[in-house]
């Protein structure tokens, strides 16, 4: 079933609306599309990644709680009977069967704000787990662009090197031609051999890398495939490595990670629901106040007939007040108010974490800034040495290592560049996260 609604830039009601009307098992099988862009993986993914899918149960399950919680509030109604036969000879009436019905009901009319604060407490925490699903689809998605940045690397790694080794196979087939009119030496043919023989094994290490790649996203998307026909089956990646320089200022980037990141807020939120539960630990302290009433059947003395039975309505009001438990009540708050330190440690150790994590990844997104700047002018430049000294050799002013050694620098440098592409928008997409900034899912 598809829920196109479920964007992580909705609101956390929102998010709590789509995780309660998705499924909770996608089919368990998926046939193999023919062609796969980003934009449809990261759609894909928001169905069927497991962690999206545990993070939904997870409100599911808060939502159980909330609702637990919430009963203590209203009125309680409960239906009783007993029946209960003796022996004539230990009943000094000469009656053997005793039976009684009734029921009653209970409302809480003052617990000592107890009640309150739990459910408000309970609340907090559902209001921490959306935001919790908020902050596993940041980073679900964030995997599944990184293991497709990954894939188009590794991709056009595998380009790169094929040119690699055409370019040693011409020169090869080159210098053959050249020996055969001898014009060079045996040791130069050798040489080419060689260049030729060592660019394969760097061939096939991408192509393997390619391949631990596309099952590195399909565990990322939760993509299952169990049915015979896809076993095999690749689609066609659709999508290219871009460079469009962007830069964020760090004041800015720090005020939108401290206001919009899901697990600071989410932090913040559990401080709430600790501080509610203080409120709720003190409540032990006060009496507790609830009206009762209810109807009762009881058999009559002397008869064995229900129709001549006892009955009649009770109506009252019941209190409590724990005097002295032993310090009990002491003990829970002091608990609580633990708790409550060490969720404030939290908040303060998170928010230092959130403003490291911005400046790394602002800083890290300058170095691939400048390195994917500088390695357009290195392309260019060593293309041009590749033909300057194909040239210098066809004219006998160059040697074939001159040559090699060209050509090698070309393939490193075409190398580079497709890291340093894939750097930049991997740096780009970590600024986004660390700043809280949702995915913008294409």
């Amino acid at each position: 079933m598809k829920m196109p609604f479920l964007r992580p830039a909705f609101t956390v009601l929102g998010l709590a609306c789509a995780a309660s009307l998705l499924p909770a098992a996608p089919n368990p099988t998926q046939p193999v599309p023919e062609t796969l862009d980003l934009p449809t993986a990261l759609t894909f993914a928001l169905e069927n990644n497991f962690s999206i899918r545990q993070a939904k149960e997870q409100i599911r399950q808060q939502e159980g709680v909330v609702l637990e919680t919430t009963a203590a509030r209203l009125p309680a109604l409960s239906a009783s009977g007993s029946y209960q036969r003796d022996a004539r000879q230990i009943d000094q009436y000469g009656d053997s069967r005793y039976w009684r019905t009734g029921l009653n009901a209970t409302q809480v009319l003052y617990a000592g704000g107890g009640i309150t604060a739990g459910i408000r407490g309970q609340r907090l925490t559902l209001d921490a787990a959306i935001l919790a699903f908020q902050s596993v689809i940041d980073n679900a998605l964030l995997e599944v662009r990184t293991k497709f940045y990954t894939l188009l690397v590794d991709r056009e790694k595998i380009k790169v090197q094929e040119q690699n080794v055409d370019l040693l196979k011409r020169q090869l087939q080159d210098v053959r031609s050249r020996y055969e009119a001898g014009t060079v030496s045996n040791f130069e043919v050798l040489r080419a051999e060689v260049a030729l023989a060592n660019a394969q094994p760097a061939l096939i290490t991408s192509r393997n890398d390619y391949r631990l790649a596309i099952e590195e996203l399909r565990q990322a998307l939760g993509f299952v495939t169990a049915t015979e026909p896809n076993v095999t089956k690749v689609p066609d990646f659709v999508g290219t490595l871009e460079f469009f320089p962007v830069a964020y200022e760090l004041r800015p980037a720090l005020a939108s990670a401290r206001g919009k990141r899901p697990d600071l807020q989410r932090l913040y939120k559990l401080q709430a629901a600790a501080e509610q539960g203080v409120l709720a630990r003190r409540a032990g302290y006060r009496p507790n106040l609830s009206l009762f009433g209810g109807y009762n059947w009881i058999k009559a003395p002397a008869t064995e007939s229900f129709s001549r039975a006892h009955d009649g309505v009770t109506v009252g009001i019941q209190s409590s007040w724990a005097v002295f438990d032993g310090r009990a009540t002491s003990g829970r708050v002091a608990q609580a108010k633990s708790l409550l330190e060490q969720v404030k440690l939290s908040v303060a150790e998170a928010e230092l974490t959130v403003d490291v994590d911005v400046r790394r990844a602002i800083s890290t997104l300058q170095e691939a800034n400048e390195l994917a700047g500088a390695s357009k002018k290195v392309i260019e430049q060593a293309e041009e040495a590749v033909r300057l000294a194909n040239a210098r050799f066809g004219a006998g002013t160059a040697t074939q290592l001159d040559v090699l050694t060209a050509e090698t620098e070309l393939t490193t440098a075409r190398l580079n560049q497709l890291q340093a592409y894939y750097s930049y928008n991997v740096a780009v997409a970590n600024v986004r996260r660390a700043m809280g900034v949702t995915d913008e899912m294409k």
